[in-house]
């Protein structure tokens, strides 16, 4: 009974210090892009007069977003990676600088155009909801895209941990897999927002769970998501002469562009 119990509460403590390691990892190696978004976050639920708007934060955070906080998210989702797949015991900082280094520049150039896209969005959605009265459901369609895009960020984490592949495909098949697995993708976006509530009435979450826990979760959902779709996809192939296939089908050929990538080692 009490080996049973004390290991029961060394596998508890395990999971703790993994969960907070690679949460304190992701933390440090963001902390430049942590502190505007910090602070803007801060006068968000505290607002001074003068700063609601302003720029600079703003300019701050997207410049330093593809080289710092995109890197930094694809090494963390590198760790839970291997979490999800069942290789829990291996060193926490090895493997984040590891998929921290390998996924450098990838992460860059897709936080690129992340960022320049959500900023153009952004500014669209202004213009047509408050300077173009008559035009508000065109506002309307693109905050519909903006949300797209922004939930496609846990697919394209995910992917870029998973696979060696073009930036490009990587970017198309994270907004298709959006599309085409809402209900997963919805799971992602309700737990994050749990996280984040949970972080706001508890403020050390921040410190030792909410990015990673987050990323756990996101990973997880995309590794199920994928593998559901290449079930139906390789059933497809298997039956080859027949000519039918329905819309979902046609649309997982499109996700399984990823066929073309390349499985990340799982050394």
């Amino acid at each position: 009974m009490d080996k049973g119990f004390m290991g029961g509460l060394y596998k508890i403590t395990e999971w703790i210090m993994r969960i907070a390691g690679s949460n304190l990892l992701w933390l440090i190696c963001s902390l430049p892009f942590m502190i505007p978004a910090g602070t803007k976050f801060m006068l968000y639920l505290n607002p001074v007069p003068g700063l609601e708007n302003e720029i600079f934060t703003y300019l701050a955070m997207a410049v330093l977003a593809p080289f710092v906080f995109f890197p930094a998210t694809s090494a963390l989702f590198s760790v839970t990676r291997k979490w999800v797949m069942g290789e829990t015991d291996l060193s926490i900082i090895k493997v984040y600088f590891k998929g921290y280094k390998e996924n450098y520049k990838q992460s860059m150039i897709g936080g690129i155009f992340y960022t320049l896209l959500v900023v153009v969005m952004v500014f669209d959605y202004n213009v047509y909801m408050k300077q173009l009265e008559n035009m508000q459901m065109i506002g309307i369609i693109i905050l519909i895209f903006l949300i797209i895009v922004f939930v496609s960020l846990f697919n394209f984490f995910s992917m870029v941990a998973h696979y060696h592949m073009k930036t490009t495909l990587i970017i198309k098949n994270a907004i298709l897999l959006t599309i085409i697995k809402p209900f997963r993708m919805l799971t992602t976006v309700i737990c994050t927002a749990v996280l984040l509530f949970l972080t706001l009435k508890y403020g050390w979450l921040i410190l030792f769970g909410l990015g990673s826990l987050t990323a756990l979760v996101a990973y997880f959902n995309f590794n199920v998501a994928y593998n559901k779709i290449q079930e139906k996809v390789d059933k497809m192939n298997a039956d080859k002469n027949g000519e039918e296939s329905n819309a979902e089908g046609d649309s997982s050929e499109e996700v399984l562009e990823l066929e073309s990538g390349e499985q990340r080692e799982k050394e």
